[in-house]
């Protein structure tokens, strides 16, 4: 048994080579997802590193648990206003895109590679989930901008497709471990899974934005690990009753981000932190189970369906679900390319592998070399293919301040100076309750004599002299919410 101090050592050095390799890698377009992997498999028994390791359990125990963050991050960045254009073409494609996908993968190892049916649905199903992570960041490092609403398109489809294919790997397998049970036994349980996971979800997200206003920590730090508690209760607490908890924490991530709460830019910048955490550690993990010399045997077949998946399936899935949009022959074609797979489908690959399934160790190599093809071809053509295409298009990146808030204040602003009485409703608020419209900036507020630095959780307290940047038109407004007694008097 290793020392846990050469043990934390060698998480250290892997995760310092990780974040320093993706940052010299990052001007040639390789993502850093394959980044990860070749440090995990270099790392590992038959590379350098020397590290043997061989436990099915952990890996999927990590990528479950770093997949469950990464949503819930990819959720609370996510702009409902964006988002809301496309949810039907979404939803199409997270749903009826992956079956058409999986049962085409299905068909080519049934004839081609002599699977039996369900053998090829469990892999189609496995390699149906796309990697937003690893597209949006190439294009990111690429300077890709897509036109319209193809980018929150494709970012949508990738956060709802995970949960779909989650659901059809876990049910395909107990079929193939249960030959007595019906496939239409899986139609009500996904729906009772996909309602239990979205209700939770939703109401978890509006739970989690009111019990973040209303609990008023001392310490700000206590914040994060609030919210990081919160989405493994989700997760685990939806997966208790019968939902599907991936769906769940994306969900409540996507309600939470786009409603107002205390520390929000704070809390974001920690759980995107928190994602390329779980992201660097899932993908390591990953790169140390694989043996390279397992995926040569595989390789013709893992060639032969990668090419299918990228030329045919995902094309085919993608025009059959859109066909009843807008979206011109270009878009559909650019949506197709950026379905990279990423690390659910390896994630996905090691549930039969625990399982016991037949062949299973087959799959989780096919998987795993269809994932590096799929990595290594579309994600370093995004942009020339986006360029081909002429859906590239040049826009204005907004700015991030680093305050906390920002409102939106302007030339028409007046500065006003405010002494808050111990009869005033605003003593004992913090200044997110107070419920101010935007174009309010609270610049200072001086209490006994010191300054302290305003933040939407600052409580005001009798005595309070604030210094307010309002619009003209706002000043009775906010004069009534800071001055107003709870009698309804202004002082």
């Amino acid at each position: 048994m290793p020392r846990i101090e050469l043990i934390l050592l060698v998480v250290a050095v892997l995760l310092i080579c990780s974040v320093v390799a993706s940052k010299a890698l990052s001007r040639t377009g390789i993502p850093a997802l394959l980044l990860f992997l070749a440090i995990g498999m270099l790392a590992g028994s038959e590379g350098p590193g020397g590290i043997f390791f061989d436990d099915p359990w952990l890996v999927q125990s990590v990528g479950v648990v770093a997949l469950a963050f990464i949503l819930f991050s990819g959720g609370l960045d996510t702009d409902w206003k964006r988002i809301r254009p496309v949810l039907g073409s979404g939803l199409a494609m997270a749903n009826i895109g992956v079956l058409i996908s999986a049962g085409l993968v299905a068909a080519l190892a049934h004839y081609l590679l002599g699977f039996g049916w369900l053998e090829g649905l469990l892999l189609g199903a496995i390699v149906s989930s796309t990697d937003a992570a690893a597209v949006f960041s190439v294009m990111r490092t690429r300077g890709v901008n897509l036109r319209g609403n193809l980018e929150p398109l494709i970012e949508f489809e990738s956060g709802s497709n995970d949960p779909i294919a989650v659901f059809l790997t876990i049910g395909l397998v107990g079929l193939l471990m249960n030959p007595g049970s019906s496939f239409l036994s899986l139609i009500p349980m996904f729906l009772l899974q996909m309602l239990l996971g979205g209700a939770a979800g939703y109401l978890m997200g509006r739970a989690k934005t009111w019990l973040v206003n209303r609990l008023r920590l001392i310490q700000e730090g206590l914040y994060p690990v609030l919210t990081l508690a919160l989405v493994l209760f989700t997760y685990g607490g939806t997966t208790l009753i019968g939902g599907n908890g991936f769906l769940a924490v994306y969900v409540a991530g996507i309600v939470m981000g786009n409603a107002n709460f205390i520390h929000k830019r704070s809390l974001m910048r920690f759980h995107d932190g928190l994602a390329w955490l779980m992201q660097i550690g899932m993908f390591l993990t990953l790169g140390l189970q694989v043996y390279p010399t397992q995926l040569l045997p595989v390789a013709g077949a893992g060639l032969l369906i990668s090419i299918f998946l990228i030329f045919v399936a995902r094309p085919l899935s993608v025009f059959g679900a859109l066909v009843f949009t807008r979206l011109s022959i270009t878009d559909k074609l650019m949506v197709s390319w950026a379905g990279l797979r990423g690390a659910v489908p390896i994630v996905l690959a090691t549930f039969p592998l625990l399982a016991g399934v037949p062949g299973a160790s087959q799959i989780f190599n096919l998987v795993f070399f269809i994932v590096l093809t799929s990595v290594l071809l579309q994600g370093t053509t995004i942009g020339l293919v986006a360029h081909w295409l002429g859906v590239n298009t040049t826009r204005h990146v907004e700015y991030h301040y680093p305050q906390e808030f920002v409102p939106q204040v302007t030339a028409r602003s007046q500065l006003m100076e405010l002494v808050i009485s111990e009869h005033s409703a605003a003593n004992g608020q913090s200044i997110f309750e107070l419920g101010l419209p935007n174009g309010v900036l609270f610049v200072s507020i001086m209490r006994d004599g010191e300054d302290v630095v305003p933040s939407g959780s600052t409580v005001l307290e009798a005595g309070d002299r604030l210094l307010v940047l309002a619009e003209r038109e706002l000043l009775t407004t906010v004069r009534k919410r800071l001055l107003g007694r709870r009698d309804g008097v202004v002082q």
